[in-house]
């Protein structure tokens, strides 16, 4: 009987050892996933961990190297640090205020290239031979260069042009995705960002550091006729070629109402003479007739509401179709009005899928970083995003944007030695019904290389302000590229 007492008691015991035994192997477990989890983020995340502020390591390699140089795509120095007799280190920009935004700056914070590339600009892949030779001199090593897709020529060219004006231009290359030129208004001078700092910070009303371009919210105006269009066209795929409209210069619903553009009156309208008149009122009726889920869905194919493919900081675009949407605010999103807010590089993303056969490039502006003697350390190639449309839409708003040329609102960019396509804006934003200049396109339409788009606060119609503008920048970019091919 007592032997069986013994059993009894020791049974308890051996269960809590199989009971330690399994916590503790849980425990080990977890510790080693944890443990390869960290390991593969530092391996994954390497640059968004060095380049975060607290991270104490930016400090360890800048009292190793200082930072490299920023060029451009034909080798001018955008950003370099000039080193004095005693190694003090002043980072300058050699054309001031003209690649403000999109190189930035690297104190006081960081922004444009100064920030994306900070992880290539802070590392050095010098040779082995000089940095025995630095460190023996006890001076520091030359940071890696950054390559820029940026162009010098189109970036002047873009900042003359928007002149006194506040807004912004983009030109990017349409089957790449390269950023040839990035200017935004107003600017500042980054060698002078020290001393201005304060200010800015201070004085609430200021949006110098705002890089318009991308970060600029605005109503799209007629531009966004070209998504009412898109999504007229997957609703009516068979019969689109049949709308018409009689357009006396407005449009009523009820107690609501749409007037044309100065009060033009535009006749007797089809589809495409809709969309290259930019006729309010007969997009008007077209948005009124369309099915309001499938519209929020065309919304979101096109990213709006939605994080966009982009590699520096950014605003989101926004548009809401819903049933709740009262017939007013309908009519006024169906033609780029009311909330409609877009930014100028998601409007570029937009038109550079329509010139590619509905397939988006990633936008980038970093194209290859090197070592101070040349060797390449790493390179970034062009990468598709995916389809934001299938390529017979693509095809019907490219030859729509070729009629705005042709025969409507975009008639200044007609009779040249190549075929443009594109369309224009005049969105109003205020009560005075004061309107910005808006501009997006492509060129040749055959078989489009180069994209435009352009926003001028405040100048008025986007086929008075913004069209020659953009036919200044394409003219530009197929004279260079006419010289680069003589070479």
């Amino acid at each position: 009987m007592s032997g069986k007492n013994e059993s009894q008691a020791r049974r308890p015991k051996k269960s809590n050892k199989n009971e330690i035994l399994l916590t503790t192997y849980f425990f080990v477990l977890l510790f080693i996933g944890m443990l390869g989890y960290l390991s593969y983020y530092v391996a994954t995340n390497e640059q968004e961990l060095i380049n975060n502020s607290y991270n104490s390591r930016q400090e360890i390699l800048l009292s190793r190297n200082y930072r490299g140089t920023i060029f451009s795509r034909d080798g001018e120095v955008l950003a370099e640090t000039v080193l004095d007799a005693e190694q003090n280190e002043t980072r300058v920009y050699p054309f001031g205020e003209l690649f403000s935004h999109v190189v930035g700056f690297s104190t006081q914070g960081r922004m444009g290239v100064e920030a994306q590339a900070n992880y290539y600009l802070i590392n050095s892949n010098t040779p082995l031979n000089n940095k025995v030779a630095n460190d023996m001199a006890g001076i520091k090593n030359p940071g890696d260069n950054v390559y820029t897709t940026l162009d010098v020529q189109l970036q002047e060219i873009a900042d003359q042009q928007l002149s006194v004006y506040d807004g912004a231009i983009i030109v990017t290359e349409v089957k790449t995705g390269k950023i040839l030129a990035m200017s935004s208004h107003p600017g500042f001078d980054p060698n002078e960002i020290s001393e201005i700092w304060d200010d800015l910070i201070e004085n609430d009303t200021s949006s110098v550091l705002l890089n318009r371009a991308t970060q600029g919210l605005y109503p799209p105006g007629s531009t966004f006729k070209i998504v009412t269009a898109l999504e007229y066209l997957r609703e009516n795929p068979k019969t689109y070629s049949q709308y018409s409209f009689q357009c006396n210069g407005y449009y009523k619903n009820g107690d609501s109402r749409i007037n044309c553009y100065h009060g033009a009156n535009h006749g007797l309208v089809n589809f495409t003479k809709s969309f290259a008149k930019s006729c309010n009122a007969s997009f008007a009726n077209i948005g009124m007739s369309l099915d309001r889920n499938a519209f929020a869905d065309t919304l979101s194919d096109l990213l709006f509401n939605e994080k966009l493919p982009l590699s520096f900081q950014y605003s989101k675009s926004s548009a809401i179709v819903s049933d709740d949407l009262t017939t007013d605010d309908m009519m006024q999103t169906s033609i780029g009005q009311g909330k409609t807010q877009i930014t100028p590089i998601h409007l570029n993303m937009i038109t550079c899928a329509i010139a590619n056969d509905g397939v988006l490039m990633r936008p980038y502006v970093v194209d290859y970083v090197a070592n101070d003697v040349g060797t390449l350390t790493k390179s970034f190639k062009p990468s598709t995003y995916g389809k934001l449309m299938s390529s017979e839409e693509a095809g019907i708003l490219r030859d729509m944007m070729v009629a705005v040329v042709n025969e409507g609102t975009g008639t200044k960019l007609k009779g040249l030695s190549y075929t443009a396509a594109g369309k224009t804006g005049s969105a109003e934003y205020n009560s005075e019904r004061d309107s910005h200049a808006w501009f997006t396109g492509f060129a040749p339409a055959e078989d489009p290389e180069v994209c435009v788009t352009i926003i001028i606060e405040g100048a008025g119609s986007g086929g008075d302000y913004a069209v020659p503008i953009a036919k200044r920048l394409f003219n530009a970019y197929f004279t260079e590229k006419a010289e680069v091919d003589q070479k």
